[in-house]
């Protein structure tokens, strides 16, 4: 018998919003999470991208603001931080649905939209607060929010905020969000790093662990395929055919640099692809309007930093493509994780040149030794990759024995320093010895 969302005893009017949006079962992470959520339990959650965390912490949130009493009149209730204002945005959208027609009010709070506007918001006293946590933290340094009633925190992708270099924030904000009955929840793809072991055990108090997947797993529903490139100019061209050629509803290139973006996203203009460019680089209300024409299908293709790796769920994409492979294994996932999500077939396919080998053969060592590159068909390589460090065929990879170098002893002959004769170019004297007493009439060397 399948769990669904009533099963859950969650509030019955989450469960008539859900069902009105066709959501009647819970992933894995929900099935799990929420229960322990609901009775106010820390939680600790490691689970891959695209697996549905999002409704893994709100639920429970709008459950308990809908039948618990706050802890303060004016200040927050619940605070949910996220690593990227395109992630933030995403939350908060969902969140705004599922409370449109709850006595709630929900508001953004992001990097790079007009600071006093957010003042203004904030009078309104939202009772739940999304944003990223820079911003949050420059409201708490100005006064303008206050947290210390704050009933729920969730840390939405920990392991990403960190690696963006937001530690000093998070501790400000957990510090600011000082209620004894606090309760916290972290979620993370991996919990690897011992800055976010250091994190978890600042901030969790007996957390409920939830280990569903390693950082490195992929979905079952994403087929990966692997080609051969020569240079730049052949991976251009095979971008080109393989968005003419592969059948998809919406695709995603990513790329290295700020710069590729605009570089791709003009070739393929060219080439009659309909693409847009994003990367960091970008003003908030540049990066808000390329997310919304390519959610809302007005372009086919959008060319892309790893800015755009993380939560982002665009449920049209059918097409990833790595054009530059990523240095870190878990970012090759999370990328690809951009299709395939709920249930959806999605197909990942990656260029694989010389500058890409090392990243390569990281990937293969993380994601799975069944990895196969191939040519592809109507524009081969010449290249076919390097032999692998361990490879036990003499080639010049191969790493070299080092050869002990054979040295010859010289025998020193040994040197009687008692007599005063000279050796070499230094003059050795036999010292005085200290029995004999030099009478009046002795020469000065202890000689009669």
């Amino acid at each position: 018998m399948l769990l669904t969302f009533s099963d859950l005893n969650l509030d019955h009017r989450i469960v008539t919003t859900l069902t009105n949006k066709h959501f009647t079962e819970p992933t894995p992470v929900q099935a799990n999470t929420i229960p322990y959520a609901m009775i106010g339990r820390d939680i600790l959650c490691c689970s891959k991208t695209g697996s549905g965390k999002t409704f893994a912490f709100v639920l429970p949130i709008i459950h308990r603001l809908m039948n618990q009493k706050s802890f303060a009149k004016r200040d927050a209730r619940a605070l949910i931080l996220a690593p990227t204002r395109e992630l933030a945005k995403q939350v908060y959208l969902e969140v705004r649905a599922l409370v449109s027609a709850l006595p709630l009010k929900a508001q953004l709070v992001v990097g790079g939209e007009n600071f006093n506007d957010q003042v203004k918001a904030l009078r309104h006293n939202p009772q739940i607060i999304v944003g990223t946590a820079g911003r949050v933290a420059d409201h708490l340094s100005g006064r303008t929010v206050f947290l210390n009633g704050l009933e729920i925190l969730v840390y939405d992708e920990a392991d990403r905020m960190l690696d963006l270099g937001f530690a000093k924030q998070l501790l400000e904000i957990n510090q600011a969000a000082d209620h004894r009955k606090r309760q916290t929840m972290l979620f993370s793809a991996t919990l690897d790093s011992p800055s976010l072991t250091h994190l978890t055990d600042t901030l969790l108090k007996q957390p409920e662990k939830i280990m569903l997947d390693s950082s490195f797993t992929i979905h079952s529903d994403i087929t990966q395929q692997w080609y051969f490139a020569d240079h730049i100019e052949h991976k251009h061209a095979l971008l080109a055919a393989i968005l003419n050629e592969v059948e998809h509803n919406q695709a995603i290139v990513f790329c290295a640099t700020r710069e590729d973006t605009v570089r791709l996203k003009d070739l393929l203009n060219e080439a009659n692809l309909d693409a847009i460019a994003l990367s960091g680089d970008l003003l908030q209300n540049q990066r808000a309007h390329v997310m919304s024409s390519f959610i809302s299908g007005q372009h086919s293709v959008l060319v892309t930093t790893d800015v755009a790796s993380r939560g982002l769920d665009m449920k049209k994409v059918s097409l990833v493509v790595n054009f530059d492979l990523p240095k870190l294994a878990e970012e090759y996932v999370h990328r690809i994780g951009r299709t395939g999500r709920a249930g959806a077939k999605g197909l990942a396919i990656a260029l694989v040149g010389p500058r890409d080998w090392t990243a390569f053969t990281h990937i293969q060592r993380n994601v799975g030794s069944d990895i196969t590159i191939q040519s592809y068909p109507q524009l081969p390589a010449k290249f076919t990759g390097y032999k692998l460090q361990n490879t036990t065929s003499n080639n010049t990879s191969a790493p070299k024995k080092k050869v002990k170098k054979s040295i010859t002893k010289v025998s020193k002959k040994r040197i009687d320093t008692t007599q005063g004769v000279e050796m070499g170019h230094v003059m050795i004297k036999r010292k005085p010895r200290n029995d004999i007493i030099l009478n009046d009439d002795t020469t000065e060397d202890g000689e009669d």
